[in-house]
């Protein structure tokens, strides 16, 4: 099982952009389907996209698409969450989830990351 590290979270102002990248350890990371989830302050947890083992199937949802993209690079364990145009309701933790392939989003989550904070200025 892998374990999963995210950083690239902090402060922007609306507009701005930022990547959040989430590093595997473990030798099955590209066995791996991964996701992106984000939970807003007093709000659930939802689900932002996902992106096949190999990443060649990717997509996001609605909220985010034309905005957010999802890549890995699977010599490097890690995948990246790149965000444009950021709004302040995209304020909220994000989390990377690891699952045994895509079908299994967003229940079947097998390894989370510990979050990273994203804050949205107006």
């Amino acid at each position: 099982q892998v374990q999963l590290v995210e950083s690239g979270g902090g402060l922007v102002q609306a507009g701005g952009s930022l990547r959040l990248s989430c590093a595997a350890s473990g030798r099955t990371f590209s066995s791996y389907a991964m996701g992106w989830f984000r939970q807003a302050p007093g709000k659930e947890r939802e689900f932002v996209g996902h992106i096949s083992w190999n990443g060649g199937i990717t997509h996001v949802v609605d909220s985010v698409k034309g905005r957010f993209t999802i890549s890995r690079l699977n010599a490097k364990n890690t995948v990246y969450l790149q965000m444009n145009s950021l709004k302040p309701e995209d304020t909220a933790v994000y989390y990377c989830a690891a699952a045994p392939s895509l079908f299994a989003f967003p229940t079947g989550v097998e390894v989370w990351g510990q979050g990273t904070l994203v804050t949205v200025s107006s």
